[in-house]
């Protein structure tokens, strides 16, 4: 055979459709692009946005469907940036098939995105999420009896050194100028406001004191790592049988679990309702959740209501007082009595496991560890697109065995291995190591020519 050489590129004044080079496509965006068909995911988007967009004036804009998918892509890549959601989507021919663009079609820009994201209000995208759900809920993936609640942090795209004083507006290193000033020293330099800052007493950065001026809804917050940082509070209620993330809310950092698990459960009620799972106070489910959730006032809260309650108490020094108070009284005692069942154990196994593997999973894998949005509302309503896209991809991992398009790649991996047998014949055997496919798939014998 010759060795080709490249020429110079001479462009085509006219290319048919078929002399165009096609892409053999991934089998998992091919089948979760049928399962977005199958449930007409387009039309019930156009539909919800519509409000949203001119009756007839102005040009048509990209269908709302393709903003969706982007994020989707956004997950299941692991990808955190706009800028580098746009450049995978280029670069894949899949990926052009799976938004659905026509041959010659860029790929929207990531301007384009956060415009759209700013344009429709949060509601659409809980619809979204609540489409998801209900697609979850019709393959069964949704019990709504036992929900595991857990909160993680968030960084938002805010550095603490910007953080300025909510009295006086001044920066860290201006208020260090200033005390320093104060001190005697006229000019300090940048080490004696090191030196300063390290000895000074009652050091500590508040979220009542200070304020962040590029992104004034973040909060300091301690991270996972122990880091602290500029974040926000994702929140997740999760049904311990299937997986499924029932809701997902999103909190200041500073604020504790007993504070947003109402706001959480009221979600969570909200979404349950949409799919007929909802609980109710004949017919409880149960909330699981550590220690952190445990309040005498959130119990009372939540007594004889649609909940039921096993939220893990601390240890206790000496005897409680209840001066009087025996609603309280009734359901502390009766949370207490609820974590002695085997029923109880069983629930927090799954709730350690399945509840923080869908943090693992969205922020860790799926790129939203760390935020490149500003505002509350804005990261929250791209945070429930990605938690979409998780509770997709326990829908994909029914049909098909994987639920991710690495692992769908990794599942049809095998192996052939071909042994001498007796009389010249051979023994052949394709093996598969994982997914369904996972064992043995085919063993053939072949015999030698003449015989």
């Amino acid at each position: 055979m010759a060795m080709g050489r490249q020429v110079d590129r001479q462009g085509d004044l006219m290319v048919t459709w078929t002399d165009l080079p096609r892409s053999p496509g991934h089998v998992f965006y091919d089948r979760l692009q049928q399962v977005l068909l199958d449930g007409g995911f387009d039309g019930f988007v156009e539909a919800t946005c519509q409000p949203y967009y001119a009756g007839t004036m102005g040009a048509k804009s990209i269908p709302p469907g393709r903003y969706f998918r982007m994020h989707l892509v956004g997950y299941f890549e692991g990808i955190d940036a706009e800028r580098g959601l746009e450049w995978r989507c280029s670069d894949s021919l899949s990926l052009r098939d799976f938004l659905r663009l026509e041959m010659g079609k860029r790929v929207p820009d990531h301007s384009w995105l956060s415009k759209t994201r700013g344009r429709l209000p949060f509601e659409v995208h809980s619809e979204v999420f609540g489409w998801v759900l209900a697609l979850l809920a019709e393959a069964g993936l949704v019990k709504g009896e036992r929900i595991g609640v857990d909160a993680s942090t968030m960084e938002a795209n805010a550095a603490l050194r910007n953080i300025v004083r909510r009295d006086t507006g001044e920066d860290y290193q201006e208020m260090l100028r200033r005390m320093a000033e104060e001190s005697g020293v006229e000019t300090p330099t940048a080490e004696d406001l090191i030196r300063l800052d390290r000895k000074r007493k009652g050091k500590k950065l508040s979220n009542q004191d200070w304020v962040s001026k590029s992104d004034p809804e973040a909060r300091i917050a301690k991270m996972k790592d122990g880091t602290t940082h500029l974040a926000y509070k994702p929140e997740h209620a999760v049904d311990l049988d299937t997986g499924a993330v029932v809701a997902a809310a999103l909190h200041p950092a500073d604020e504790g679990d007993t504070t947003t698990l109402s706001k959480t459960l009221a979600a969570t009620k909200e979404n349950l309702d949409a799919v007929d799972a909802a609980p109710t106070p004949d017919d409880p489910a149960e909330c699981v959740a550590d220690k952190g959730y445990h309040s005498r006032a959130v119990l009372k809260d939540l007594d004889a209501g649609p909940w039921k309650t096993r939220i893990s108490a601390p240890k206790q020094k000496g005897f409680s007082r209840w001066h009087g108070d025996d609603a309280a009284r009734r359901a502390v005692t009766n949370n207490r009595a609820r974590l002695l069942s085997d029923v109880a154990k069983q629930a927090f196994k799954l709730r350690a496991e399945i509840v923080e593997r869908s943090f693992a999973h969205i922020l860790d894998r799926g790129g939203m560890r760390r935020t490149w949005l500003r505002g509350r509302e804005n990261v929250h309503k791209r945070y429930l697109l990605h938690v979409a896209g998780h509770n997709l991809s326990l829908l994909m991992r029914q049909i098909i065995g994987a639920g991710t398009p690495k692992e769908a790649v990794a599942a049809g991996y095998c192996a052939i291995f071909v042994f001498l047998a007796a009389q010249g014949t051979y023994l052949v055997a394709m093996l598969a190591p994982k997914g369904r496919l996972g064992g043995i798939l085919a063993i053939s014998t072949i015999f030698p020519s003449g015989n």
